[in-house]
């Protein structure tokens, strides 16, 4: 889930996010399984495209067994 204030650098992230096999559930927020080096080069990438003093990039771990208790209410991605 990012909040980025420049245009090609949110971009930049979100084609990083679909690179790793993330799904765009929202416009500035993704949904995927990745491992841990998966993760941290993610991370790599993204690190020095946001301005770390207006940018926000999170990034929730979540466990298969969390994710099979989430609720979806509406359409799926």
């Amino acid at each position: 889930m990012y909040d980025i204030e420049n245009d090609k650098a949110r971009t930049r992230i979100a084609k990083y996010c679909k690179q790793a096999g993330l799904y765009r559930v929202q416009y500035s927020v993704f949904l995927g399984t990745v491992n841990s080096n998966q993760k941290d080069e993610l991370e790599l990438k993204i690190e020095p495209e946001i301005n770390i003093d207006t940018d926000k990039v999170y990034i929730f771990p979540m466990s298969k067994n969390e994710l099979q208790q989430s609720t979806l209410l509406g359409q799926a991605f």
